[in-house]
């Protein structure tokens, strides 16, 4: 192994959370401090300090912060370090300066990453050489804030990036080394976690520069690596960041490692395994190691599983929870290796096959005709401006078939190298004879699973097979209603009612028929109405980000058609409010001061408002074609007429009691 000539001790700092939680909040970078090493003099060649201003605006947390500063902390440059006696289980202190000073006097991260390129290749030393190896603080600086980040800002960074030494790892390496020397040393080293507790057991008296704990404790850290240069130390060992997503074939009879997955939940609808691998910058996934999950109709449901090459990258993982893809919150829990192999596992001997032909890219075609061939799918790819190839030909192309041999519509087909993705997605919805074709990047997992499930006879049973979306409930159970957090009130015109869709309709034509205004729609702001059986009424309503946009919604859109398969279906537009919305939803109505109010059935008080009524509020016309079934519960239907069900789709499980309430609602998460 080479041995490095030079070492760069790079030291970074955020504007949030340092030491152990450094990179947790998605605070941006703040400080890098870079300090080049000559190994065979053991001599600083430069350091370069520079201070990095931040894109984001402050945050209310932040700003409430600042009002309980003096005025004083808006000049003033650093502030007092903490005590030497000071152990790794207390805060690290926030970094001194100011918002507005930063603002001032930082530059933009892309500019210091250039900056700092440009300065080292101007020493005559190259970067790029396996000679050369950044040295940082532990495994955080690089993979939870400067990889992230960078990815988020569409910055490159340089190669030399990708390759590094833990310091903490060489410190037990060095420790190690010197016990074989010195018999007093224990006999257990525990890595440090911080660079205090290196100088510690160093016993090296550090001399303070200044005051600002930050920049004090940077060349703390230059002093530890010289010193252990000194004593013949060499950083040959090196960490690896892993910037691409390598593809690879999960059985469902491997062994994983239960230590390394995590679940990833919330999720836009159209993620690709390269997006989730993006959204983990920094950590290394394993081969084949995104796992998108689909939901019992085939449809991606917003969760993924995400295995790593060891327990320390799924820890580091954890801390991203709720950490953002664009404006949406990701959550991200531990998992299980039988969850993995779950949804990656494959069984089916021609999916193995079709996948280890080693293809960059896997792309799933939806709403073929069943009796499409393998040359009109090679026709539509290969024909017309821009064609990619398909890998392999015929052979590069995967019909899903139901057990007994017919056709499901669906298709997947696999491209060699990654610049075809792009120009393959480009020809999503259009079409092969009468039929517009729905385009997604998929991955191996995703294979499996549709190729797992098309085999398997309960897929294409009967509904009856399947559990009901509510179990009957004894006569003495009492019912809560569904806190309705998903679903607006007000006044406010802010909302558009759809009616006349398919009944089999999907989320993704609703986006595609509201074209430009589908941008207008909050997060969680698709609710897709069903009766009381679960069937799906033809309704849906809309939440949207202003009543301007639901009233140019309504005005465009009202009574268009929308192309649905074989059929041009024309759908009724509405703009309506909150308040509307709750009281459709909810089954209920504006009852007048000598109407007879309804005695409370549930706990606490709550008022189930009679399906009766229902009826007699009717802001749209006509009162929906379908009739809600009652409810198998005899107290209540004693008393009240069928009364529809609500439903908050994704939601955690909870007992079947929690579902009962006015009317069935998918909530749908979406991403524009």
């Amino acid at each position: 192994m080479l041995v490095p000539g030079h070492v760069c001790s790079l030291y970074v700092t955020t504007g949030g959370a340092n030491g152990p939680s450094l990179g947790s909040d998605e605070k941006e970078i703040v400080l890098l401090d870079y300090t080049v090493i000559d190994v065979s003099t053991n001599e600083v060649v430069f350091t370069e300090q520079f201070l990095v201003r931040p894109d984001g605006q402050p945050t209310a947390k932040d700003n409430a912060k600042k009002e309980t500063k003096t005025n004083a902390t808006e000049t003033t440059t650093s502030v007092s370090p903490p005590s030497t006696e000071s152990t790794p289980s207390q805060s690290t202190p926030e970094f001194s300066f100011p918002h507005t000073v930063l603002q001032k006097v930082g530059k933009p991260l892309k500019e210091v990453i250039e900056k700092f390129d440009q300065k080292i290749r101007s020493q005559n030393i190259d970067p790029d050489s396996p000679t050369f190896r950044i040295v940082t603080d532990g495994q955080l600086p690089l993979r939870q804030c400067l990889h992230p980040e960078a990815c988020a800002k569409e910055i490159e960074l340089p190669n030399y990036y990708c390759k590094f030494s833990d310091l903490r790892k060489e410190f037990v390496r060095y420790m190690s080394s010197a016990k074989n020397n010195l018999p007093n040393m224990p006999s257990l080293i525990a890595q440090p976690t911080s660079i205090a507790d290196m100088i510690k057991e160093l016993q090296i008296d550090v001399q303070r520069d200044g005051t600002d704990f930050y920049f004090n404790e940077s060349q703390d850290m230059v002093t530890v690596v010289k010193h252990m240069l000194a004593a013949g130390h060499k950083f040959d060992s090196s960490e690896m960041i892993n910037l691409s997503l390598e593809p690879g074939i999960c059985s469902i009879d491997d062994e994983i490692d239960g230590q390394c997955i995590v679940r990833a939940r919330g999720l836009p609808w159209q993620s690709s395994d390269q997006d989730i691998a993006k959204f983990f910058r920094g950590l290394n996934v394993a081969k084949g190691g995104v796992a998108l999950c689909l939901s019992p109709q085939g449809r991606r449901n917003g969760e993924a599983l995400v295995r790593f090459v060891s327990q320390e990258h799924r820890d580091m993982a954890l801390k991203r929870h709720k950490h953002h893809i664009g404006q949406r919150y990701i959550e991200v829990y531990r998992a299980t290796g039988e969850d993995f192999i779950n949804v990656a596992g494959g069984a089916s001997n021609e999916a193995q096959a079709f996948l280890s032909k080693g293809a960059q890219v896997i792309i799933r075609m939806r709403g073929l005709p069943y009796l499409c061939t393998p040359k009109q799918v090679l026709d539509f790819f290969e024909t017309g401006d821009n064609p990619c190839h398909v890998l392999d030909g015929v052979d590069g192309i995967l019909f899903v078939k139901k057990p007994d041999g017919r056709a499901t519509g669906d298709a997947f087909v696999l491209f060699a190298v990654e610049a075809d993705a792009k120009r393959a997605l480009a020809r999503h919805r259009e079409s092969i004879g009468n039929r517009y074709i729905e385009l997604f990047r998929s991955t191996t997992a995703e294979v499996q699973q549709v190729l797992n499930r098309s085999m398997d006879i309960k897929t294409y049973e009967n509904n009856t097979s399947q559990p009901p979306l509510m179990a009957q409930l004894p006569p003495a159970v009492q019912f809560n209603l569904l806190p309705q957090h998903v679903i607006t009130s007000g006044s406010a015109k802010n909302c558009i009612r759809l009616r006349g869709l398919p009944y089999t309709i999907e989320v993704e034509h609703i986006l595609s028929f509201l074209e430009e205004f589908s941008k207008h729609i909050i997060y969680q702001g698709v609710h897709m109405v069903y009766n009381a059986q679960g069937q799906p009424s033809g309704e849906a309503f809309i939440q949207m980000d202003s009543e301007e946009a639901a009233f140019q919604s309504a005005q465009q859109k009202h009574n268009k058609y929308m192309v649905y398969g074989k059929k041009n279906r024309y759908i009724e537009v509405f703009q309506c409010s909150g308040d509307d919305m709750n009281l459709v939803l909810n089954g209920g109505a504006i009852h007048s001061p000598n109407q007879r109010k309804s005695p409370p059935l549930l706990s606490g008080g709550t008022v189930l408002t009679p399906a009766a009524a229902f009826g007699t509020f009717n802001p749209f016309g006509p009162r929906p074609a379908f009739i809600p079934g009652r409810i198998h519960y005899p107290a209540l239907t004693a008393l009240y007429p069928p009364t529809p069900l609500y439903w908050s789709y994704p939601s955690p499980p909870v007992s079947p009691t929690t579902y009962f309430g006015p009317a069935i609602s998918h909530s749908w998460n979406h991403a524009i």
